[in-house]
């Protein structure tokens, strides 16, 4: 059913909100939600090339409100829609607006941007009367239907909502140039009556949408409000429009008034008081001359703003006295549970974590590896392996084992093109993917054939040094497994054509590492092994996963400790960061080569196939 003209808002009014103003938007169905409204006040934002939804709160439930690219688009959906909140900025707030003004749904536009050129201001105005349309603003935060309808961040908190007793219907209609001096006059009509009916707050600049006057007469006309409110300003000749009304007994209803600026007497002359039109160029635009005016024509005029609250009360204590209204009683308002990051800012809320992290820290002013500042990290250089000690193992290693971390980071950047992880890396980058996707083709082949040998190594070599078993008894208990040992064996290096790899890691235990107790077992072993094939040396895997214990035998740490990083695999880590350098490497080699996709040659595929059924 079509509202009066009288009435802009209902508890069924919908609106469309023209930018991304997400906290004005949760604000308002806060509001709806502390009303009690059935749907809520926000049909859809409109923000210029953007299709999505945004997801917000009603009450506990979360809730889409869909975003559009345009305004005729959100209108075309939501017909029922004939509010528009612009939040445009000033320079294109004009435009914005006339956009609204020609959508015939749309009855009311609300612009809050300040400082739009009074010529766009008028015109807005002119189209809006002859439309039969109603502008709030420019310069304004809008206005409140209480128990209603709000427009965006009007009405202050929640808290403030529910304490003015906006979230329920009141019998008072006010109106104000201010939005802030608004907010301040819902409180004081809320402790000196039933509350307020409507509010709204025109905007301060020199030329507004509608005028005081306007929305009084729409009050007058509105049988739920029994009793008028208002703020004047100094300059200007809005209060003088009111006088005449009163006087010609177009405002019949008690009307409570007060022309802010009195003490602009005590400033130079011309001076702007706050918004853009405050400021008396005749002794006509003076509050002195308004207040006296207004008063005698019958509106109650309080001495000072001091006494505003008691002459609203006076006021309202006549209208239910001389049985003219029966106040309407409070209503208690459904509590709106509060975000979690402003519960959360105001300790108010503890909530279990999902994830826990021991190594580092981003959440506060500078990033933390395991208790030392980025800052400390790199002015005081940091090594690469020193930086791989605090965020693997919790603390900065001394430099000998640092050392070895970046040691075997280089010895197993890469192996040439050959071997799984870079072949499919190369493979990969043929095909025309990306760096990512080749590396991790590259990565997926690390296991226990390929690299993964690390952490096997160091488990079954050292799960037999703490079994105290001898070199001989584990090579036989292997056997009767029918185990290969892992760390053991190489397609063609040999005792006569070693592993350099091997002997460089090898020659920096000996020199650096404080004790070798893995190592010395590992190399009794591959004594044994290689007296039955050349070829069963001590490989680099090998090498890599016993000395890591060693390394961290050497650190002091206790067998919990170093079982905890056998067990957990970190180990094969160490291979996986320094074979993803050369995967990288094979990836930008076969991009800069442009090499094109690869097939391998049918020739090198041994086709064994049942014969060919006749």
């Amino acid at each position: 059913m079509k509202r009066p003209d009288y009435l802009l808002f209902d508890r069924d009014t919908r609106s469309i909100i023209f930018g991304m103003q997400t906290n004005a938007v949760q604000r308002m169905l806060d509001f709806d939600y502390c009303c009690k409204r059935e749907k809520p006040s926000v049909a859809a934002i409109v923000d210029p090339g953007r299709t999505d939804l945004f997801k917000c709160f009603y009450g506990k439930k979360e809730v889409f409100v869909p975003v559009y690219p345009d305004l005729a688009a959100a209108c075309a959906k939501h017909p029922e829609a004939d509010v528009m909140i612009n939040f445009a900025s000033f320079r294109s707030a004009y435009d914005t607006t006339m956009q609204a003004l020609d959508q015939d749904q749309l009855r009311t536009v609300v612009v809050i941007a300040e400082g739009i050129p009074e010529r766009f201001s008028r015109h807005m105005r002119a189209v809006a009367l002859r439309k039969n349309k109603v502008i709030i603003g420019p310069a304004t935060v809008g206005g409140i239907a209480a128990g209603a309808f709000k427009i965006g961040n009007t009405g202050g908190t929640i808290d403030n909502i529910v304490t003015s007793k906006l979230h329920r219907l009141g019998s008072v209609g006010f109106v104000s140039k201010s939005g802030g001096m608004s907010n301040e006059a819902y409180n004081i009509i809320s402790r000196n009556s039933d509350g307020l009916f409507e509010g709204i707050a025109i905007g301060g600049d020199a030329y507004p949408g509608s005028n005081l006057l306007e929305h009084l007469l729409r009050y007058e006309a509105n049988p739920a409000i029994k009793m008028l409110v208002c703020l004047g300003e100094v300059g200007g000749e809005e209060e003088w429009r009111i006088v005449d009304a009163v006087k010609q007994g177009k405002i019949k209803k008690p009307l409570v008034m007060w022309v802010t600026g009195t003490s602009i007497k005590h400033m130079p002359k011309g001076i702007q008081f706050g918004h853009a039109g405050a400021k008396a160029d005749a002794s006509r635009e003076t509050a002195e001359a308004k207040n006296q005016a207004l008063r005698e024509v019958g509106v109650v005029v309080p001495q000072s703003f001091d006494d505003f609250g008691q002459a609203i009360k006076h006021t309202f204590d006549k209208l239910v006295a001389d049985g003219l209204h029966k106040p309407i009683p409070d209503a208690d308002a459904p509590a709106i549970p509060m975000n979690y990051k402003e519960a959360a800012a105001r300790n108010l809320v503890r909530r279990p974590t999902n994830f826990t992290c021991t190594i580092s820290d981003d959440s506060g002013d500078e990033l933390i590896y395991a208790g030392h500042k980025i800052s400390k990290v790199i002015s005081e250089n940091y090594s690469v392996g020193e930086v791989i000690g605090l965020l693997w193992f919790k603390e900065r290693l001394p430099k000998w084992a640092a050392s070895f971390m970046e040691i075997v980071v280089k010895l197993s950047a890469d192996h040439g093109p050959c071997v799984s992880g870079a072949h499919n890396t190369i493979v990969t980058a043929r095909a025309g993917r990306d760096l990512m996707s080749a590396v991790a083709s590259g990565i997926l082949t690390i296991g226990p054939r390929f690299g993964g040998a690390v952490a096997g190594a160091a488990l079954s070599f050292k799960a037999a040094y703490d079994a105290k078993l001898s070199p001989a008894e584990f090579v036989e208990s292997m056997k009767k497994k029918n185990q290969k040992i892992q760390g053991i064996g190489h397609l063609i290096k040999s005792l006569k054509n070693p592993d350099m790899r091997v002997v460089l890691l090898k020659r920096f235990a000996n020199d650096q590492f404080p004790k070798t107790p893995l190592l010395d077992y590992a190399l009794e072993v591959e004594k044994l092994t290689t007296a039955k094939k050349d070829t069963l040396i001590l490989n680099v895997d090998g090498a890599i996963g016993v000395l890591s214990v060693d390394m961290m035998y050497g650190l002091g740490w206790d067998e919990e400790r170093i079982q905890s990083v056998v067990d957990s695999g970190g180990l094969n880590g160490l291979f996986l960061l320094g074979r993803t350098i050369g995967m990288i490497g094979h990836y930008m080699d076969q991009t800069r080569m442009k090499a094109p996709l690869y097939r391998h040659p049918w020739d090198d595929v041994l086709y064994d196939l049942p014969p060919q059924v006749k």
